[in-house]
């Protein structure tokens, strides 16, 4: 498939994890390790994903993705990857802007679907419902 994939997440496991899963199935990962290096990043390198931790930094991922989406040229989705799972967390992630949820932790075996399932609509040109 391919295509350029920014990692916002400050903890090395799990960037280590995303990295690896994801250039495993030919994505090219880019990484962030705090919100502002990762609003910097968006904004010059344009990648068709962002895959964003909330808990960040020098710039919480809520921050971060409004930074972002304030842009109005940036259109690629932002997906928040985050711990936070009680009611009302992925609500409130969708309130700031995000355009999807995958809730840590990571499973292997299905991450990468759930990251295609955000991106496969874009690059063939039809809406996710």
């Amino acid at each position: 498939m391919g295509g350029t994939i920014l990692v916002i997440e400050d903890d090395p496991q799990n960037q280590y994890l995303v990295r690896f899963l994801l250039e495993q199935s030919g994505f090219e990962v880019i990484v962030a390790s705090d919100g502002e290096a990762g609003v910097d990043l968006a904004l010059s390198r344009r990648p068709e994903m962002v895959l964003m931790d909330m808990l960040l930094p020098k710039l919480d991922g809520y921050e971060a993705t409004k930074l972002i989406k304030a842009d109005e040229t940036f259109t690629a989705p932002v997906i928040a990857l985050t711990a936070y799972s009680m009611k009302g967390d992925r609500e409130r992630v969708l309130s700031a802007g995000c355009d999807g949820y995958i809730s840590k932790p990571i499973d292997p075996e299905t991450f990468v679907s759930r990251v295609m399932s955000f991106l496969v609509p874009r690059l063939d040109g039809s809406a996710r419902a």
